[in-house]
């Protein structure tokens, strides 16, 4: 190109054929240096294969379950292709035609479902904006074991309701029994009432309660009382829990920092230490720790204590009367008669001066099992009073408590009847030797198995 230098020679130095360099010095002089580049191919980026029909095996093949290497794709397409009389297609064109198939179309062949909307479905997650827009509910089996009424021991379940936007504890109910709707209803109900407890501030109707699709969520109650207080209810799909890891994550914190410290505390199922506390003690342990360290310490996702931040600047909405909460309460559906003498209800007597003028009238008992000292009274659908029951009144006694303390009424007397009838059995026998020991000629009386007694018992006696 310079004029020194002849075609022939750089071909001949550099191995490059005559044609192509008398070529190139002819798009130089019209081009320029852009005459020297070399023209990109029409099918860039598409692989180069001439069976269709293999490129739709590849594919197929990729996305088989369980999942095949490459290496043994290729070779299968390989061994096709030398039946059909077919020349092979290079391992970069295989490896190409897989590289191009989408990874979501991979992850859904090879792993599922789950697996895929867990990475590629949009999430909807809606962050709020102030306390008491969202409230999420779950529950928790314990991994603690306590000691109950019967001197058992057993593994409480736990129901928690959060405020999503501050993350504070709204209600807490602690259970024996398996989750259920009277459950959520009861801890719906201390988390929208007031607390007694000055320290926790957290209470009103939440816009939005966010459960999961357990049948306890989806009942017909908690659905009901949703409507009466215009809660809005959301539930996650089925196997579905996004956006409900915050409230995991408590019941996390709640295992590492106080369980773990705790008497009967378990791991795979197994208490590492001599279970010894009581429902009511674990209890306690549970609400001082949400009280005193969760509530007022700065949270890791928001910076902020959960205390603080769901009452800076917030009035809560709360429900026009008492007696809307009531309809979280336990309902006995059969209704009542006020007698003379008050209401009867699980072996108690429950008075009330109103219930005066309601003697001979049906009623209905709405009541929370955790605390019997008080029942609410019904009358037409309409609050009438509060009936309270004077044996209990001044303790908080629970229908467990009631129900564990008649059995061990019952088993003592069943123990006095067995001592009472061994008693008998033993006079018997040794009045009988006597006898034996006196005459003894005469043989003893010897007791038929088979032979029915005719005396005749009843069960007043």
């Amino acid at each position: 190109m310079d004029g020194n230098i002849s075609a022939t020679k750089v071909a001949k130095t550099e191995h490059i054929p005559i044609r192509t360099i008398r070529h190139w010095l002819n798009q130089f002089s019209k081009k320029g240096l852009p005459g020297l580049e070399r023209a990109k191919r029409s099918d860039r980026g598409n692989v180069r294969i001439l069976n269709e029909e293999f490129q739709e095996l590849t594919r197929g093949l990729a996305l088989q379950k369980p999942p095949l290497s490459i290496s043994a794709i290729y070779r299968k397409i390989v061994a096709l292709s030398k039946r059909q009389d077919l020349k092979p297609p290079s391992y970069e064109t295989i490896y190409g035609i897989i590289r191009k198939i989408n990874p979501a179309l991979l992850m859904l062949a090879h792993e599922g479902s789950k697996a895929y909307q867990q990475k590629y479905e949009l999430i909807f997650r809606r962050e709020c904006r102030t306390s008491n827009e969202i409230w999420q509910s779950d529950h928790t089996e314990l991994d603690i074991y306590i000691i109950d009424a019967n001197g058992k021991e057993r593994k409480p379940w736990l129901t928690t309701i959060m405020d999503d936007y501050s993350r504070a504890i709204a209600g807490i109910f602690i259970s024996l029994e398996s989750p259920s709707a009277i459950n959520t209803a009861l801890a719906l109900r201390q988390a929208i009432g007031k607390k007694e407890d000055p320290g926790w501030e957290i209470c009103g109707i939440p816009q939005i309660l966010y459960t999961d699709h357990g049948s306890d969520f989806m009942s017909h109650h908690i659905e009901q009382v949703c409507i009466a207080l215009k809660i809005r209810m959301l539930n996650s799909m089925v196997g579905r829990p996004q956006g409900r890891g915050k409230i995991e994550r408590f019941f996390q914190t709640l295992n590492e920092c106080v369980l773990i410290d705790l008497p009967g505390f378990s791991i795979k199922g197994k208490p590492v230490s001599k279970p010894t506390l009581s429902l009511a003690q674990l209890e306690g342990a549970i609400m001082n720790f949400i009280l005193n360290t969760y509530h007022v310490n700065n949270h890791s996702s928001t910076g902020q204590a959960p205390i603080k931040m769901w009452s800076a600047g917030f009035l809560p909405q709360m429900p026009e009367s008492s007696a809307m909460l009531d309809l979280l309460l336990l309902t006995i559906h059969k209704p009542r008669k006020v007698q003379r003498d008050g209401i009867q209800f699980q072996g108690m007597r429950y008075i009330a001066p109103t219930l005066a003028g309601f003697v001979g009238e049906l009623i209905t008992i709405r009541y929370d099992p955790r605390d019997l000292a008080e029942i609410k009274v019904y009358y037409q659908e309409s609050f009438l009073c509060k009936a309270v029951c004077q044996d209990i009144a001044e303790m908080v006694v629970s229908l467990k408590d009631i129900q564990t303390a008649r059995n061990k009424i019952k088993n003592g007397l069943y123990l006095q009847i067995k001592k009472s009838q061994l008693l008998v059995k033993s006079i018997i026998q040794k009045k009988e030797a006597e006898k034996a020991a006196i005459e003894p000629g005469t043989p003893a009386i010897k007791k038929d198995p088979h032979k029915k007694s005719s005396l005749k018992l009843y069960d007043n006696e």
